[in-house]
C-alpha cells in the first residue's frame, strides 16, 4: 500500500539523471535570490541611513527642522547627541539629533 507513495531510487555512476538539475543550478537560485534581495532592500536602506547620518551630523544653529514628533522648529544649539529646538518665542525643547527627519529650506517657518 505504501509503495504507491514511494518512488524507487536508482544509483547512477557519474553524471546526474536527465531530469535532475546540476549542483551549479541548485547553487545559482539562492545566489540570485540574495542578489535581488540585496539590490531591492539592503542597498537602498543603507543609502538612506548614510544620508540621514550626514544630515544629522550637519545640523547647525539656525537650521529649520522637522523632527519625529511632527513639530517644526529652529535649531538653537547643538549639544553632542542632542539639539535644543526653538518652537516659538517662548518654547524650547531638547531632542535627540537622530530624531530629526528633515532639514527645511531657510524661511519655511516664517511662510507657514
Amino acid at each position: 500500500m505504501l509503495d504507491l507513495f514511494i518512488t524507487a531510487a536508482h544509483a547512477t555512476a557519474g553524471a546526474p539523471a536527465a531530469g535532475q538539475p546540476s549542483f551549479l543550478m541548485n547553487l545559482l537560485i539562492p545566489v540570485a535570490f540574495f542578489a535581488i534581495f540585496y539590490f531591492l532592500i539592503i542597498r537602498p536602506q543603507s543609502k538612506r541611513n548614510k544620508q540621514h547620518k550626514a544630515m544629522v551630523d550637519g545640523l547647525t544653529a539656525g537650521n529649520e527642522v522637522v523632527f519625529a514628533g511632527g513639530l517644526i522648529g529652529r535649531v538653537k544649539k547643538v549639544e553632542g547627541d542632542y539639539a535644543v529646538i526653538t518652537l516659538n518665542n517662548t518654547t524650547d525643547v531638547k531632542i535627540q539629533r537622530a530624531s530629526v527627519l528633515m532639514v527645511l529650506p531657510a524661511g519655511t517657518i516664517d511662510n507657514i
